[in-house]
This record gives structure tokens, sequence and C-alpha cells, in this order.
């Protein structure tokens, strides 16, 4: 009798036991029993592969010629120092992809690297009192072995930090492109100051509420020149080619609109309102200019609204000590706020009321307000108040005129519904939509919205007054200076003869400064505007004294163009060679969570659309990519934790303030009361946190990434409840006993599966279970990432395989190898166990030399049959066996051709033939064919 050594041979718990010791007596048995899971060690599985994959792998892998590529790329982490589950399941769906690709065959390009810049790595380091660079490194070293622990095929050898000189250096040369080109700039700007970080933020950065999005503090609103990127010199082509980013589904949807609202692309009018002083029809400080998406509206207008920094308020100011302190005070005030500052003795006057014929009420001299709500960056920095028809002037015109009645212009198109409902009395709610303009508006009265847009503007434009169709954009210049120490240098000196002058290429990089740790304990302002030996240069001009730019750049400049450092990631030269780039750019996949989705996302279209301008990448990917870099985008679903917390204080509980010695009904210890339990985004505040090391650690980086696959669709929230996990781990136990029923194989002799016409019906039976599951799980992998699905269908697959009452050894290895080359990507050390286990430790080599398996790896069967039930009215007469339908039928349209052959196959058989001649002649009124021929009801 032949044994084998069960596991692996240096842990003491693997015993020996008999190569047949499963009986196969009709069914195919398979031990179940606890002792056997406990021996599949997958812990130490994972540490045998690793070391294993570790000792084989190449120094720098090159990327074969003539294979097909794919780039697939998980957004790179900031180094904390600890992967959480987000981490863990981005980088395991990543990963997957990355293996499965390689699989097919494809040259796969699957690196990782660190967005190791920006204000997180800085405070930390504070908080400590140590340096920054230092703070970093050691982060990088630890979440590089966790990432490694979760049994990742990351190629290590393209590894760089963005903090890495050798990196910054070129983020400083495309910096100096920019600049070049007139893309890169200095001005004076109100800009957010963050006071806790202590730097500017770029209004992406600031929340509709006006808080920092890092430290939570209240954004200050100051005026400092600043460094931008003139991220609107391609807003057209940013919004337009969305569109091309919407086809098949390539990028979600959720993600396409919140670019398209960022840019905000808006179509309207500007429209001139002359001033006066209340005391005089004489016209003073020239037109006001102001921008409307709604010049239907324009009867309506009752007061014009001014940002607190409009040139008219900033001259007004100089001598109205009220109106400056208000401008100061606004500076505090939310951006949503309904202060005002009403001009004194300042009048507006209605376009419209120059033109004749139309209504009184545009005569009125309008009200002039500064107010916090209207932005200086949207539009002329001035608009129109229409109380009637616009929610936020409604709100302000309440506070500040409540007395006064409000104007309605627009109603909408009548209906016979709204008629009935208006019968019954005054129309309240505020309308805000288009319409048709009502009879207070003379005789523009029953014009539509947009003949009346029309109509206004064309008038107006005749008359001499200004008025022109026009567009506004919501997106702005990319504000990139940062007043903090780490962060990469921006490579401009300023001399006082010359100005801002670029420094020399061959100067490159301008590295920062080592700054002494005692620095960093005393916790304010940038480190850069002391170090006096590192800011006193000479301009590269005139060789006259100079300072160098003391602000660095904003850390998504970094993230902006690192996608593509990949692909060159040790060229010192150029950040990488043109003829890499079009080998494998763009990204063929890209992954992250939907919080990147419009700055992260937003600045990398943009400098890849920009690079593609230049010698770096003048083929910009095709010319069906439009210089995009990104071609597929996944954004994976967070990982929320179950919560607890006190249902009177509403108080997160610690998890030893919750008595869980009860799973199904958890207790506060301090009351015995029953806790509020809910899902929330893991976070060390809620104490509902999972380490995903101390997962790994117990059951196994495999069976933990299965089950994070398997507990939520890719794009959904996923609910970590780590008692389920058990499941996984007896699938993994079952695959296991598979194993033991097979004879050790070799790969140059695999055992063949006879034709199909010899297999009998289980035999064919489990074949088609192999050939579905195939099928599915490619198209789960390769089209709609439904990875969740792919854990179900093998499940599925082993079902069909543990089931089965075979014995034939070619099917069951064809089975059980097709089985273990589809789960490989999800669990890699284990299927290299179970691929050796198969094969002999010397014969099988690593599972992933093996291709994935294919619908075509065996011939498809001709022909099956099934039953077909022949009912009379309903009635059944008898069943015959008949073939099943082949696709061309069932996917023929036409019912007809169905029922034809239906027919047709019924009369072959000897059943069939005597009851269709005993019916010759009946007029059947129809004939329902159900399931594909399974059941024929002939209706008379």
């Amino acid at each position: 009798m032949r044994y084998f050594l069960r596991g692996l041979s240096s842990r003491p718990q693997c015993q020996l036991l008999p190569r047949n010791h499963l009986a196969r007596v009709g069914q195919w048995r398979l031990l179940t029993t606890n002792s056997s899971i406990k021996r599949l060690d997958i812990p130490a599985v994972d540490k045998k592969w690793q070391k294993r994959w570790k000792d084989t792998a190449q120094a720098n892998p090159e990327l074969a010629d003539g294979l097909p590529k794919a780039y697939i790329l998980s957004m790179f982490p900031y180094p904390s120092g600890n992967l959480h589950m987000g981490h863990l399941r981005v980088y395991t769906i990543a990963d997957v992809i990355a293996r499965f690709k390689r699989m097919q065959g494809y040259k796969v390009l699957f690196p990782m690297g660190w967005d190791a810049f920006g204000l997180p790595a800085e405070n930390a380091a504070i908080e400590r009192g140590v340096s920054p660079a230092d703070w970093t490194r050691q982060n990088v070293r630890k979440m590089k072995d966790q990432l490694i622990g979760m049994n990742s095929a990351f190629d290590w050898s393209r590894e760089f930090m963005t903090c890495d000189p050798d990196f910054y250096k070129h983020t400083q040369r495309i910096f100096l492109l920019l600049h070049e080109h007139g893309l890169a700039y200095q001005a004076n700007s109100l800009v957010h100051y963050d006071p806790i970080d202590k730097t500017v933020l770029a209004n992406e950065q600031v929340d509709s509420h006006g808080f920092s999005w890092r430290s939570g503090a209240k954004a200050e609103k100051v005026m400092l020149k600043q460094w931008f990127l003139r991220v609107t010199k391609y807003k057209e082509a940013l919004l337009a080619d969305l569109d091309h980013l919407g086809c098949n589904d390539r990028w979600p949807e959720r993600v396409l609109a919140m670019q398209r609202n960022w840019l905000g692309r808006s179509e309207g009018a500007v429209l001139t309102f002359s001033l006066s002083s209340r005391s005089s029809p004489r016209s003073i400080h020239g037109p006001l200019k102001v921008f409307t998406t709604r010049p239907d509206t324009l009867v309506g207008v009752q007061y014009l609204a001014l940002s607190a920094f409009h040139p008219l308020v900033v001259t007004l100011a100089d001598k109205d000590p009220y109106l400056k302190g208000f401008v100061e005070q606004a500076l505090r005030l939310p951006e949503d706020s309904k202060a005002g500052y009403l001009l004194p003795g300042i009048v507006a006057h209605n376009p419209l009321s120059s033109i004749t014929d139309m209504p009184d009420c545009v005569s009125a001299p309008l009200p002039v307000y500064v107010a916090p709500y209207v932005l200086q960056d949207y539009g002329e920095g001035a608009v129109m108040g229409v109380p009637g028809h616009d929610t936020r002037d409604h709100e302000f015109w309440k506070l500040h005129k409540n007395a006064t009645p409000i104007r309605e212009v627009i109603q909408p198109v009548p209906t016979s519904e709204s008629l009935l409902a208006n019968h019954d009395g005054d129309r309240h709610e505020l309308y805000t939509r288009p319409g048709i303009l009502t009879s207070i508006c003379g005789k523009l009265a029953g014009l539509t919205s947009s003949e009346a847009s029309d109509y206004i503007v064309r008038v107006l434009s005749a008359s001499g007054n200004v008025a022109q169709c026009a567009e506004n954009w919501r997106i702005r210049d990319w504000l990139i200076s940062r007043q903090r120490y780490w962060g990469t240098p921006i490579p401009i000196v300023h001399c006082d003869r010359c100005g801002a002058v670029p420094v020399p290429l061959e100067e490159l990089p301008v590295e920062l400064p080592k700054v002494e740790d005692q620095w960093f304990r005393r916790k304010g302002g940038n480190p850069l505007e002391s170090a006096e030996g590192w800011v006193k240069t000479t301009c590269p001009n005139c060789n006259s004294p100079a300072r160098r730019d003391t602000d660095t750049m904003d850390t998504f400049v970094d993230s902006s163009w690192y996608f593509m450092r990949f692909v060159d990631p040790h060229n010192a030269v150029e950040p990488f060679s043109p003829q890499k780039a079009d080998t494998m750019l763009p990204v063929d996949i890209y992954l992250g969570g939907i919080e990147h989705a419009i700055l992260h996302l937003l600045y990398a279209r943009f400098i890849s659309k920009f690079l593609a301008s230049t010698q770096l990448w003048p083929s910009g990917g095709g010319k069906d990519n439009s210089a995009e870099p990104f071609q597929r985008l996944i954004t994976q679903g967070m990982v929320h934790g179950k919560t607890y917390s006190d249902s009177k204080t509403g108080r997160f509980l610690r998890p030893e303030e919750v008595d869980l010695s009860i799973p199904a009904s958890p207790k506060i210890v301090a009351s015995g009361e029953t806790p509020s339990i809910s899902w929330e985004k893991m976070s060390k505040s809620k104490y509902n946190g999972v380490d995903p090391s101390k997962c790994m650690d117990t059951y196994g980086a495999d069976i933990t990434r299965a089950h994070i696959l398997f507990q939520a669709p890719v794009n959904q929230v996923l609910e970590w409840e780590e008692e389920r996990i058990v499941g996984i781990q007896r699938w993994f136990g079952r695959i296991w006993r598979v194993l033991d029923t097979l004879p050790v194989q070799t790969l140059d002799r695999q055992p063949s599966i006879p034709p199909i016409e010899k297999l009998t019906e289980a035999e064919m039976e489990l074949y088609s279970a192999v050939q579905q599951t195939i099928s599915s799980v490619t198209t789960s992998l390769s089209i709609t990432f439904a990875l969740n699905t792919v854990i179900s269908d093998l499940i599925k697959l082993t079902n069909s395989i543990t089931s089965t009452s075979i014995t034939n050894n070619a099917i069951l290895y064809y089975a059980t190898s097709s089985l273990l080359r589809m789960l490989a990507p999800i669990a890699p050390a284990f299927c290299e166990e179970c691929w050796e286990r198969l094969h002999s430790p010397t014969a099988g080599g690593s599972i992933f030399t093996q291709p994935f398996p294919t619908s075509t790896d065996a011939p498809s069967p001709e022909k099956r049959s099934q039953q077909c039930a022949v009912q009379e009215n309903g009635r059944l007469r008898f069943a015959v066996t008949i073939p099943t339908a082949s696709d061309n039928v069932l996917d023929n349209k036409d019912q007809r051709s169905l029922i034809a052959w239906v027919i047709a196959e019924i009369e072959h058989t000897p059943e069939g033939a005597k009851w269709l001649e005993s019916t010759k002649g009946r007029d059947w009124k129809r004939v329902v064919v159900v399931r594909g021929g399974k059941t024929v009801n002939f209706v008379g």
C-alpha cells in the first residue's frame, strides 16, 4: 500500500495516511472530521510559499515582448505604518486580477510604491519630535512586510518613494515643463489657510462648510502669492473625454458625474447693470457685469450681491470703515452664510429699464449688497438676486427685506393636474425650474424660459447694452503651494533683478535640506524659511544673490504622474522614456477608493493630457485613448465594522465595555443593558477596527483574502463579520481532502479525457459543470469584476466534485486541476501547495506557470439529451428523450423555429411518431414550448 506525508513535512501534527483511505462505495465519500481540517495549516502554508517565491524571484524582471499588455495598478498608499482592512481589500482585488491576467498569457505590470510626502507624515513627526524622513522609511519597511504577508505578487523591483530625490527630481522637471509652457505661474489670490496644519489648501481640500479635509479646522481666507497649475486650459478636453471614459462602463457613472460637477460647465449670459447714487441718476463706478444661467428671470431681479473681494467693494472699503469691518468678518463666515452689508448711497438699474414696453417694476432701483455667499472666482464676482426663483436668494431676501413682496416671474408649464391643484388655492412653493413667464412680465408673458432668455439677450445687445451669451466653469486653476517642509521643493529661485527664475535642469533635484529633529519639537511654521544656508543661492541668469522658493508642492502633484514612473522607474535622465511609455501606458485597470474621484483622478488626467503634448508621451496612448491615464477604473467600497454604542448617550463603546459571551445577545458590562449595534466605517474613535495582520496570522492570508472577496461585491460596502470566515475554512478543507482521492500526476503525462460520446451521464454532468464554471469565472475576472460570484462559482464546482459518483480519474483530475487554477489568483499559497500535492514536488512546478483554464481545454459535447414531456391541452400524454437544443435554436428570436425543431425531434422517437400520426389532421390553435423543449403543450 502506497503512503504519502499529509500536510507540510515540517509540521509535527502531520501524519502518514494511506493514499486510498477513502472507499468509493456508490457515492464518492470524503472525510468531514474536524481533525482533518486542523491538519491543513494555512498560516504555515503561507510562510512556506512566501519564502519560496522570494527565493525564486528575479531581481529585475523584464516584461516579455510579443505578448498583450496588462498594466494593473492600485492607488499607492501613504505609509502610515499599518495596513487597515481597506488596504487589504483593494490590494487583494488588484492582486487577483493581476495574477489572473498573468495566467492568461499577458505581460503584466503590477508595481507598488509609496505616496510618502505630505502633512500626515510631517504632523506625525512633529508629535514624536523626529524627522519625517526617518518616520516615513520606518513605516515603509513595516508596511512592505505586511503587503508581502498577504501573499501579494507586486513587482518590488519597481518600488519607489515619492520622498526619494531620485523620484522628486522628475516631479520638479515636470513642474519646469509646465512653467515653460505657461501652465505653472505665481499669482496673488484669496486662498484657504489651515490654522492647525499651517498651510494653504486647494479649493478641493475644503468641504462645503469651510473645513479642512485633513485637520478638520475651520479654514481661514487670506490673500497670498501662490503657485498655480493652469488646469483650466484643459477644461474642455477634461469634460469632453468623460464621454470616452463612460463607454462600456469603463469608469463608474458616479465618478463621471462627480467630475462633471466639479468641472461645472454652465451656459448663460453676461448682463450689464448700471450703478448710480441714490441721490442722483448719474452713473457712477462704471457698469457692473453679472453672469447668470437664468436670463429669463431678469424681470424678477430685486437686488444685486457682490463678493467681499469684488473690485468695487475693495475700492469702497478704503473709505467706509463699517464696510471694511464687514469684509474682515466675512473672511470668517461660511460660504453659505446669509449675512449681508447694504452699500449705502448706491443703487443698480435693471438693463431692461432702458427697453420700451417693459413692465414698470424693472424701473425700480435695485439695492446692492456685499454678501459672503457670492464667490469672487465664479463668473464676475456678482450675482443678480431673484428671491422668487432661487432658494439661496430667497433666504437672503427674507433675512434682509422680509417686508418687501417677492416678485414671481416664472410659472410651471400648465397641465391638467397643475390646473386642478392650483384651483384650491395659491401656490406657495418656491419654483426654481424653467417654465413660462407670468403676466407680470408684460410683453414677455407667455414665453418659455428658453425663448425669453434668447429674446432678452438679443434685445439688450441690439439696444447697445453689453449683453452676450457666455459659459462659466466651476473649476479653478490648481493651487499647489504648501507652506510645509515635507514635500517636493518648488525649483524656482527669486532674484531682485530677474524675478522668478527656473532652476537649470542639470541642478535638479533641489533637495530638501536636513532639519534637526529639535525643530520638529517646536511644532510651528515652515523650517525651510529659516534654513538660510539652503535658501540663499545665486540667480542662474545673472549670478546675483537670490533666494530659493520655500514653498513645497501639494502631494497630489506626485500622485498625478507616479503611475507613469512605474514603466521606467530607474531612468536617471528622464521621468520615463517615451518608448517604454508607449509599451505599457495607459494603465489598463486602476483600483482605488471613491474618495479620490475628484482630486487625484482629475489632476492625473490633466497631467497626462499635458505630457501628451510634450516629447515625453507624444502618442498619448493612441488616437483612441485621448491621452487618458486609466482605461478602466474600479472603485471598491469601504469596509465597515460592527460598532457598539450606548443607546442612551450615543457614546461608542470599547471592546472591553461589551460582554460578548453570548454573541447573539451582547450586553454593556457596566449597566447590563443591550447596546445599539450599527455598521460604521472602521476608525479608532469608534473602536470597531480590525487589524488585518492579526486576522491573517490567525486564519492565514489566503482564507482572509477569499473571505474579503466573498462578503460583498467589489463596489459595495463590506460589513466585516469575522465569525463567518469559518465557511471559507471548511471550503478549503474540502478542497484539500479532494486531493486524497487522486493519484499523483506528472504534467507531461496527464490523464486524457475520453471522447465525449463515451462519457457517462454523471461524467458529462461534471465535465459540463467545469466548462460552465470556467466561462462564468473568466467573465467575472475580466469583464464584470464580480469577484464575490467567482467564490460562489468555485464553491459550487467544489460541491459538484465532492458529490459525484464517478470513478474516472481523467475527469476528476480535469475538474480538480481546473478548480485549483481558477482559485489560484485568489488563494495563491494554498493552491501552490495543492498543486504540489497533486503532481509531487518535483513534477508540478508552480501553478502560476500553468495557463488559466479555458472552455476549449477539452472538446465540447456535441449533443446532450433531455426529457421532453408532451402534453395535450395541459394533460401529459407521454415523455420522450430528445437532444438539448443548440444555442442557435435557443437564441433565435422567432419562437416558430424552436417549435418546429422540437416537433421534428419528437417525431424521430417511436412514441412521438406514433402520437403525431394519430393526431394528424388536428387543428392545433397553438403549440407552447417551455424550458427549451423540456415541456411542449399542444393546445387544440
